[in-house]
């Protein structure tokens, strides 16, 4: 962690403006457990931890750390090496003293920014809710049902005391960054017994009930367009969170919330291009089949705009390179038609073939994964399915004709409609983005692709469910 710290001093000052405010910063530091060591003030920033300033305290532990503006508003840490350091919460107050005999936060002292101040004070609260917490759990082992009972009261009281907490923060800093701060991260839960009757005892209604809530609820005390969260380790981890868990994993379930989200933070400049940049690299990278889509959309809607004002050309790009390989090919569309020669000079075309599931196979005699891949598909699916509506359409990649055809005897393939194209004028390549082989596509009846890019294994128990 310290050569972490120490490779990105300065980074930030290059990444992100400082906030052009009259007032700076003077921070005096007095830490006796670090007395004439160097430290470092350092700050979080979208799940990373940044050094801004080192320091060499004198032998009593006092330095100044100073800056001719404000800082960023967030969380920021006092760091000697990985098992020394201790966080403290920077607001609009940015003249003032710590103090601290140890590196334990609890124990700092704050002279000059109530803000800071009270963020010291909650965590040395926080941490005696905690142990207050554990302790009662602890009884609640051996407790009988009746003690339980009257544990489970005082974990519930020790709840609405935090959120009393919260309240009164609140009311005394009602414009500072630490109300929002320390309940970020609380998303409430659906209170059962405000549903109905049968909702309440049925499981599977009752926990469909909670999932809606959870997402309708994620955001109520995190506010996305504040970009202090930017430098808290949380706002990277809410994301992820949300993205990732909140929703069903499928294009459909997550489309129009990233977009509601994007459009709201647009005007946040910084919080924008994270978020983007988030959701892009999420989606072409997600195992999730169909997410390629969301990549697609995204793609369109603010990088190929020049909504992506901090995309470079290359990867502007790179972005065009992958839209044009995966628009023609995305799940739920009509795959695109091809007429392309077989093994015996006939054409074959595609949309005409009458199959209840065809199989679009793009495949390369080279490929080592196609060696296995391919004669696994003509065994392990083409066989036993083939009698009950399964049809394949396997397009040999490449231009060498008697490669081809020996890889086609070789594995006995030719009952399959084996076709290519010798001069590459259908576009299938990019049609089907065949940068990588082998490649598979499972079409219906009407010729919509319904999956892609999937394993003969998961093949297998999705036909044996619907071609059974």
């Amino acid at each position: 962690m310290h050569k972490k710290i120490i490779k990105y001093v300065g980074v930030l000052l290059l990444l992100v403006p400082l906030t052009g405010l009259s007032q700076n910063l003077n921070l005096q530091i007095e830490i006796k457990q670090a007395a004439g060591k160097e430290i470092f003030l350092a700050n979080y920033y979208l799940g990373s931890i940044y050094a801004k300033d080192t320091l060499l305290l004198d032998n009593e532990g006092k330095g100044e750390f100073t800056a001719d503006t404000l800082l960023p508003q967030g969380l920021y840490k006092i760091f000697a090496d990985e098992n020394r350091h201790f966080d403290f919460l920077l607001g609009a107050d940015q003249q003032f003293s710590l103090k601290n005999e140890t590196f334990q936060s609890e124990t700092m002292q704050i002279e000059g920014s109530a803000e800071t101040k009270a963020f010291a004070e909650y965590t040395g609260y926080l941490k005696g809710l905690q142990q207050k917490n554990a302790a009662i759990r602890k009884k609640m082992e051996t407790a009988t049902a009746q003690e339980k009972k009257l544990l489970i009261q005082e974990l519930e009281e020790l709840t609405a005391e935090l959120h009393e907490y919260w309240n009164t923060t609140e009311a005394e800093f009602p414009d500072a960054f630490l109300p929002k701060f320390i309940k970020a991260n609380h998303v409430p839960t659906l209170d059962t017994s405000t549903l109905p009757l049968e909702v309440q005892q049925n499981d599977s209604m009752l926990l469909l009930a909670r999932f809606k809530y959870q997402q309708e609820h994620f955001w109520d005390n995190f506010d996305y367009t504040d970009e202090r969260f930017l430098y808290t380790p949380f706002f990277k981890s809410k994301l992820e969170t949300w993205f990732t868990k909140v929703f069903y994993q499928n294009y459909d379930s997550i489309k129009q919330p990233v977009f509601e989200l994007l459009e709201e933070v647009k005007p946040h400049k910084r919080i924008f291009q994270f978020a983007v940049s988030y959701f892009m690299n999420s989606s072409i990278n997600s195992k999730i089949m169909g997410m390629d889509a969301l990549f697609v959309d995204l793609a369109r809607k603010y990088y190929l705009s020049g909504d992506a004002f901090w995309a470079s050309d290359e990867s502007l790009e790179k972005i065009r390179e992958n839209v044009l390989f995966y628009e023609n090919n995305l799940i739920g569309k009509t795959a695109p038609d091809l007429t392309l020669e077989g093994l015996d000079g006939e054409y074959y075309n595609l949309h005409q073939i009458d199959s209840r599931y065809t199989l679009v196979v793009i495949y390369e005699p080279g490929c080592s994964h196609c060696k296995v891949f391919v004669p696994e598909l003509y065994s392990d699916i083409y066989l036993p399915f083939r009698e009950k509506g399964l049809e394949v359409f396997a397009i040999y990649s490449m231009d060498d004709r008697e490669e081809w055809e020996k890889f086609i005897t070789e594995h006995n393939l030719y009952d399959w409609i084996n076709v290519w194209d010798e001069h590459h004028v259908s576009r299938f390549k990019i049609l089907y983005d065949a940068r990588t082989t082998p490649g598979l596509y499972v079409l219906d009846s009407n010729k919509e692709i319904i999956a892609k890019k999937i394993s003969v294994e998961q093949l297998k128990g999705f036909l044996q469910k619907e071609l059974h």
